[in-house]
């Protein structure tokens, strides 16, 4: 492409590679249907690893249902754009965070977009977005493998360290989504670090039994078959509603889910290259 158009897009082509040296690992969070609490994955694993010590973004490109924001308690934050360069928020030291929720428009507002206008989005959001050094970048994705996940991974197929991470609720229904979620990260050639067997039963917070409401195991024997890493279940704790309407994340109070999400990151530092 000629003109000044393809002048553009050949800059910011070379202004995402700049900005994505900065950046060691890049995790896509992906699912085959809604409801399986992708957004709350993502959240977790961010929180986790900077509880760990690491650096991390966290890329919200649900454009239609953006929640990272609310569930990090930013609904009132609104992210500086400058020369059409982005900063992200920092949500807690060391945690970034840079969404559609924080660009100043009302909570409810409906964005009705097609296609080519949300690719353009993805396209800003990744090249112009002025993220510190960072060990990790988790890319929430919507559920499905539309324009939007198809638009993260194309942008991210030249990273040396990237990968999907597979979300899904044990029901039958939710794993053969999940399983055409694995068939789009093989055919993008995009490195699967696992899959998170979310809502994996009830936790009671008072002896710690788990009531498996969505039945058990169906993501760790599509993992087995598939032959991917199965990086855990976890199961649904009642004091998360109450803690995302603080804004809080699960692993940011005394929850039992530390141990479950725990073995979630460590399956992933390992999966990635040191």
């Amino acid at each position: 492409m000629h003109g000044p158009e393809g002048e553009e897009k050949v800059a910011q082509m070379m202004r995402l590679r700049a900005h994505m040296k900065k950046i060691k690992h890049k995790i896509v969070v992906l699912s085959g249907k809604g409801g399986v609490g992708k957004s709350t994955v993502s959240v977790n694993l961010a929180v986790g690893l900077v509880q760990r010590g690491f650096k991390v973004g966290l890329l919200d490109t649900d454009i239609h249902g953006p929640n990272v924001a609310h569930m990090l308690g930013l609904d009132q934050e609104v992210m500086t754009v400058r020369e059409n360069e982005i900063e992200p928020i920092e949500a807690r030291p060391n945690l970034f965070v840079v969404s559609l929720a924080l660009a100043g428009r009302p909570v409810d507002t409906a964005y009705i977009w097609r296609g080519p206008i949300k690719i353009a989005l993805i396209n800003q959001l990744l090249a112009d977005t002025l993220w510190p050094e960072l060990d990790y970048l988790i890319v929430d994705s919507p559920p499905g493998t539309g324009d939007e996940p198809l638009t993260v991974c194309q942008l991210l197929n030249s990273s040396p360290s990237r990968g999907t991470v597979i979300v899904t609720t044990p029901q039958s229904v939710s794993v053969l989504d999940a399983r055409r979620t694995i068939d789009f990260s093989r055919q993008l050639k995009m490195p699967i670090l696992g899959l998170v067997e979310n809502m994996a039963g009830y936790l009671n917070p008072a002896d710690g039994t788990l009531l498996p409401l969505f039945g058990s195991g169906g993501g760790e024997a599509a993992a087995t078959e598939l032959k991917i890493p199965f990086l855990g279940s976890v199961p649904m704790d009642p004091r998360a509603v109450a803690l995302s309407e603080k804004g809080l994340a699960l692993l940011e109070d005394e929850t039992g889910l530390k141990v479950s999400f725990g073995h979630v990151i460590d399956g992933i530092i390992a999966a990635l290259p040191s």
